[in-house]
């Protein structure tokens, strides 16, 4: 039973699942968990009819999440986790940051969600592309920033306020000639000549960067105060000061924040590739259904995505299969029917039993590995049987079934009689529900040679219900033959206390196959056939018998 995974392993059903397929993924799904320690989610590949329904509600199990289909998407990529910078972090910082985490693209996150992207290009872009003295203000910078990018120390003012007005100049030259360029507002690069510092604050300054680490005397300090100048002093020079500051400016001032291209977790690989291609960028950032970052995709980390890992339970037909099986690992079938269609990639773990139920092949299961059935296992378990043997009246029965259906059902507090009767009345209670949706609530398609026909059926014990359907169906059969692309469509009407199947035909060919299959009169009308009960041992062998002859 052991097998290789790399994370969720989803067990699921066939399309249009029955009971059998919705109680049998559960139950081996508990088992599988049970025995491994890990991760297995009962999945559902289409809608649940409304015997199902009825099982999953008189229990009170949620029913499993829809799979519509298994192909990958960008969930399944190795994604690049990382922490995002905030929009008011320095240049510096998201430097830094990249070099930490040999990225060339950040993400800029406002409570996890992307506000944009700083990439190398942008921080280059600061350095040699801006000649503009007034940046550090249009760009309202923060005085923490500037400490900070500067390794500097705080000597007056507020280091969360913002330098939002004037330019950045460098006070080389004696106080006489600074009265020239240095107006109010301006952010002054000067060293610890007094004069110097003086005349700046005169000049009402917004802010004195004081550098080579001298000291602010305490008069030059107090008229900083009553006027409300920032004064920050650095170790480095006035040259190293000029080439560090523009540092400090945000990163919201030059990240890409319109038109950026992302992806959800839930988007198909298939579907982003082409857009990848186009764009110039290396990294694309994802994100959640609630819009928060999780990671960046990249092109080279599409090559590495995970597929999906499933174990198909009571089919290994392809065509009934949930969509994108093909892109798959799958790890295990289990299953009751003719050998189909699949196609894996490797040897896979193929459990395949001629009995009338794949949960009689689970049940067997749990006590091959020694676990024991919960009283809601075993109920889900026995209901499985009771559905695809039709209490035991199908051909497809075996005596191990009843053996174990009935062993399920003292385990579980079930009588057999009243269950049966109360989930095939639920089943057959179809008001509210279209034509197109009786059709398909309980139907297979097959391919035989170039042929492909599909299978409906319904079960009921009440003939005047049975007749109803019949009404409501056969109208609509054609249509619903040429939306599905097949060749010939059937829908079995089932008695199930008469044992007998009334067959709607519909399609080229169609009836005829039916009369020679059954070896019925030419000029029968209603085809009605004594003891066929079962779509999977008695109609579909028939018709694929009289297909390849």
């Amino acid at each position: 039973m052991e097998a290789k995974k790399t994370g969720k392993v989803y067990i699921v059903g066939h399309k249009n699942p029955d009971t059998d397929s919705i109680c049998s993924a559960i139950a081996y799904a508990n088992l599988k968990t049970k025995v491994t320690g890990e991760m297995y989610v009962a999945k559902r590949a289409g809608q649940l009819n409304e015997e199902t329904n009825y099982i999953l509600e008189r229990f009170g199990v949620e029913a499993p999440g829809l799979l519509s289909n298994v192909n990958l998407q960008v969930k399944d990529i190795d994604l690049r986790k990382m922490e995002g910078i905030g929009s008011h972090a320095s240049i510096k910082d998201a430097w830094a940051r990249m070099k930490e985490e040999n990225m060339k693209t950040l993400p800029v996150l406002d409570r996890e969600r992307v506000e944009g992207l700083i990439t190398i290009g942008d921080i280059a872009t600061s350095y040699m592309d801006v000649y503009d003295s007034r940046i550090l203000a249009s760009a309202k910078t923060q005085y923490r920033n500037i400490v900070k990018t500067l390794d500097g120390t705080l000597e007056t003012g507020n280091e969360h306020g913002y330098f939002v007005k004037g330019k950045v100049v460098i006070a080389a030259s004696s106080p006489e000639l600074m009265e020239n360029f240095i107006e109010e507002d301006d952010l002054v690069i000067l060293g610890n000549r007094y004069e110097s510092q003086l005349c700046a604050i005169e000049m009402n300054a917004s802010c004195l960067v004081i550098c080579q680490g001298a000291k602010v005397s305490r008069t030059i300090r107090k008229m900083a105060e009553e006027r409300e100048i920032v004064i920050i002093t650095t170790p480095h020079d006035t040259f190293t000061v000029a080439r560090l500051i523009n540092q400090s400016i945000p990163v919201k001032h030059f990240m890409s924040k319109d038109n950026l291209t992302m992806f959800r977790t839930n988007e198909f690989v298939d579907d982003i590739k082409e857009i990848m291609t186009k764009k110039k960028y290396r990294d694309f950032p994802v994100i959640d259904k609630e819009d928060k970052f999780v990671g960046f995709v990249s092109r080279r980390r599409l090559l590495s995505a995970r597929k999906k890992q499933v174990i198909l339970v009571d089919h290994n037909e392809r065509s009934q299969s949930v969509d994108g099986i093909e892109e798959a690992e799958i790890l295990e079938i289990i299953d009751h029917h003719r050998i189909g269609s699949v196609e894996t990639m490797g040897p896979v773990y193929f459990r395949n039993q001629p009995v009338g139920c794949t949960a009689t092949i689970v049940t067997q299961m749990y006590r091959e590995n020694g676990v024991e059935i919960s009283a809601l296992m075993a109920s889900l378990l026995c209901s499985a049987i009771i559905s695809d043997t039709l209490m035991f009246r199908s051909p497809t029965c075996t005596c191990i079934d009843e053996q174990i259906a009935k062993e399920l059902a003292n385990l579980a507090g079930i009588d057999i009689g009243e269950l049966a009767s109360s989930m095939f009345n639920a089943g057959s209670n179809l008001k509210g529900k279209k034509p197109e949706e009786i059709c398909f609530l309980d139907f297979k398609q097959f391919t035989v040679n170039d042929t492909t026909f599909g299978v409906g059926q319904i079960n009921s014990m009440n003939p005047e219900e049975l007749e109803e359907i019949k009404q409501t169906v056969a109208p609509i059969l054609g249509k619903a033959m040429r939306e599905r692309g097949l060749h010939m469509i059937y829908f079995m009407l089932t008695d199930i206390v008469q044992e007998s199947s009334e067959i709607l035909c519909e399609g080229r060919g169609a009836k005829a196959q039916i009369r020679d299959a059954f070896d019925l009169p030419e000029d029968i009308d209603a085809i009605v056939l004594k003891g066929v009960v079962s779509r999977k041992k008695q109609l579909v062998p028939a018709v694929v018998s009289s297909l390849q002859q």
